[in-house]
């Protein structure tokens, strides 16, 4: 039996004193399916990525997060099956804390590791998480000791830890130097090959940071959907060009994108 769609927005709209930010949003994410959201500065994904994780309520539409109402649904309760990784979660964590300490709380979407009771199982499972991601010798150093991308994995694992039916990931690639990029890259790729892994968005504004395996893309311009399904029908020069309002192109090396401007 097919599993329900990990998220659906039906005609989403949102607007913010009186600002339209988002208009007629339409995207269903399969249980099977790895997505990533492009567009320009503004155009509305950070707002598509709070609503999806339920911290934000659109103006209107309909949205479903596995299979449960938003609107209709205890969100504190739901939000423990969400994966989240974002620069405003980041703004949220205080600095004092260690990476043990914040991926234990992912069981519980919280930021701090005192609201909730942990199992000596529940402290095992996020030190083993940090393990995957490199992160073992670093658990417990207070998170302002460790450099960006460490940070960044810190997110990623307790993002992944605790089994999420869904993982929202908003710019993870945002402030790392190329070395840092490419490992979180090889990472999500690594990711989105299992079979057994969580339905991912990533959000990103680089077509350079899409990791090999994902499968779909929704391209957002002015707060509307511009294109959206599967990314080699999504992903073209001609999309790009129309997306950012320039003439681009798109290029495909061992599963890698890359752009660049051309002259008309």
């Amino acid at each position: 039996m097919p599993l329900p769609p990990a998220l659906v927005m039906r005609s989403v709209g949102l607007v913010e004193d009186g600002t339209p930010i988002l208009g007629g949003i339409d995207w269903r994410v399969e249980a099977d399916q790895r997505w990533v959201v492009l567009g320009a500065n503004g155009s509305g994904k950070t707002s598509l990525i709070r609503i999806a994780s339920l911290y934000r309520h659109p103006s209107q539409g309909e949205v479903e997060v596995l299979g449960q109402r938003l609107g209709r649904c205890d969100v504190r309760k739901l939000r423990r099956s969400i994966g989240l990784a974002s620069p405003a979660l980041a703004d949220l964590l205080e600095p004092e804390r260690t990476p043990a300490e914040i991926v234990v709380t992912g069981r519980e979407a919280a930021l701090a590791p005192w609201w909730h009771t942990y199992s000596d199982a529940d402290h095992a499972h996020a030190r083993a998480e940090l393990e995957r991601w490199d992160l073992g010798d670093r658990a417990d150093a207070p998170l302002a000791t460790l450099s960006a991308g460490e940070r960044q994995r810190v997110l990623l694992a307790r993002a992944f830890a605790f089994d999420p039916a869904i993982v929202l990931l908003d710019e993870p690639t945002a402030g790392l130097d190329l070395p840092g990029r490419e490992d979180l890259i090889d990472a999500l790729s690594a990711r989105a090959a299992a079979h057994d892994g969580p339905p991912t968005v990533l959000v990103t504004h680089h077509v350079e940071e899409i990791p090999p395996g994902f499968t779909h893309a929704l391209l957002v311009g002015r707060g509307r959907t511009v294109a959206a399904g599967p990314i080699d029908d999504v992903l073209t020069s001609e999309s790009l060009s129309g997306l950012f309002d320039r003439a681009l192109r798109l290029d495909r090396i061992d599963g890698r994108f890359s752009v660049r401007s051309v002259r008309r």
